[in-house]
């Protein structure tokens, strides 16, 4: 499913329910209440600040299993996915960190939520987890098996990571949608919150406007709402975590209030939804997911 057919705004701005420890993790607390609570008052946070979309995962899961989850994991995922999907009218998307597309996809089918992140579907990446190679010719055969209506937003470059190998930025990027056959492209920062640089911005615009097909472009870290109207002038689309959360911090509660001021802001810089030409000289995020 092309990500058109899931957004209903022309740039969406796609919310973060970032879920606390879950069981089996380090960091998880017994209380398997708490982490229902906290994703559906998240979720419910952000639609009524305004977002066009939220994306369920896992950030409390430290250290992360590089590309297969225990089943526990997939479980609890999927239990607190269709809780989301049932407590909000928006689109829902799943990403299973660090990097297992076959859990995300197989969660997203089983709740039919719409689209998944997948950290490295093309390529591969050194992360803190080790050498992540991309799985794009079995995600995408997973999603055909289980007939499921579910797009594939892939990042190129991701955060927390270096790609290896000295293949051109652009090349990585058009190979993620013409090879890959990923949905839509995700550029991002270095971290969590760090901005995305305008030149990898305008690269991704030109690599995706030489393709035969569309693929939308989002910007995966790096919004506020002091940027998002320039980022939405130079993206598609963005992904938004940590400034919608109260005080700006990333693991806090999701703030109705922040959000609506991202919102409200980014609705100043929509360019509707085109995946061509050069974003702007001087557009560009600066902090944020």
């Amino acid at each position: 499913m092309a990500p058109d057919g899931v957004f209903d705004a022309a740039s969406p701005v796609v919310g973060m329910v970032h879920l606390p420890p879950l069981p089996g993790s380090p960091g998880f607390d017994g209380d398997r209440d708490r982490i229902d609570e906290r994703a559906l008052a998240d979720a419910r946070a952000l639609a009524e600040g305004g977002t066009d979309a939220v994306l369920v995962e896992n950030f409390g899961d430290a250290p992360f299993y590089p590309d297969d989850v225990p089943k526990h994991v997939v479980a609890s995922m999927t239990a607190v996915v269709r809780r989301v999907r049932d407590a909000v009218s928006l689109p829902v998307g799943v990403n299973v960190l660090r990097n297992d597309a076959a859990a995300a996809v197989s969660v997203a089918a089983a709740t039919g939520a719409d689209f998944v992140r997948v950290n490295v579907h093309s390529g591969a990446a050194v992360t803190d987890q080790g050498v992540i190679e991309g799985t794009a010719h079995e995600t995408v055969r997973l999603r055909e098996r289980l007939d499921a209506d579910v797009s594939i937003l892939a990042d190129v470059d991701v955060k927390h990571a270096a790609a290896l190998g000295d293949r051109p930025f652009a090349e990585r990027v058009r190979d993620a949608v013409e090879r890959g056959r990923a949905d839509g492209v995700v550029v991002s920062g270095a971290g969590t919150g760090e901005p995305t640089p305008e030149e990898r911005l305008r690269e991704a615009r030109k690599a995706l406007a030489s393709l035969d097909r569309d693929a939308p472009l989002f910007v995966g870290s790096g919004v506020t709402a002091e940027t998002a109207a320039a980022t939405l002038s130079a993206a598609d689309g963005a992904i938004v975590g940590t400034a919608m959360k109260e005080g700006g911090e990333t693991t806090a509660p999701v703030d109705p209030d922040r959000v609506r001021r991202v919102v409200e802001a980014g609705s100043d810089g929509t360019n509707g939804g085109a995946s061509t030409g050069d974003a702007p000289d001087g557009a560009g995020p600066n902090e944020g997911d």
